[in-house]
């Protein structure tokens, strides 16, 4: 099972909005810490999830903190495609639904802002693991 979505700035169906919006209330584009920390001691019986979520920001990341992701477990990678100032944020993620692993991977982000202090998410992807 796969769900993705781009995120632009146009207004979108209420249906839309409340698919990518977490148990805990929040949008899964600005993350949600709770999702965060709940995957991290998620259920083992729960589904893991490839999570992908591309977006852009104001300023460089450091190169340093684009390897120091992965220690963050959950088999995070932050890795900056060709394009100046859009990354690409990826993991696993035990949840169960896509949403929760979206908002849990942005979540990431919120919770270390020292990684990247502003940012919009663009693009996500979540794919259910057959392997995980």
């Amino acid at each position: 099972m796969t769900e993705s979505a781009v995120f632009d700035a146009r207004s979108r169906p209420p249906a839309e909005v409340e698919h990518w919006t977490c148990p805990h209330g929040r949008h899964a584009g600005q993350g949600c810490v709770t999702c965060y920390q709940a995957a991290a001691d998620a259920d083992p019986a729960l589904p893991v999830w490839e999570v992908a979520a591309w977006f852009t920001s104001a300023r460089p990341i450091p190169i340093r903190a684009l390897h120091d992701v992965h220690r963050h477990g959950h088999h995070f990678a932050l890795d900056q495609p060709s394009t100046p100032l859009i990354f690409l944020l990826t993991g696993q993620l035990r949840a169960a639904q896509a949403v929760e692993a979206v908002a849990g991977l942005v979540g990431f982000l919120v919770q270390n802002r020292h990684i990247v202090d502003e940012f919009t998410v663009t693009e996500v992807r979540a794919v259910h693991s057959l392997t995980g």
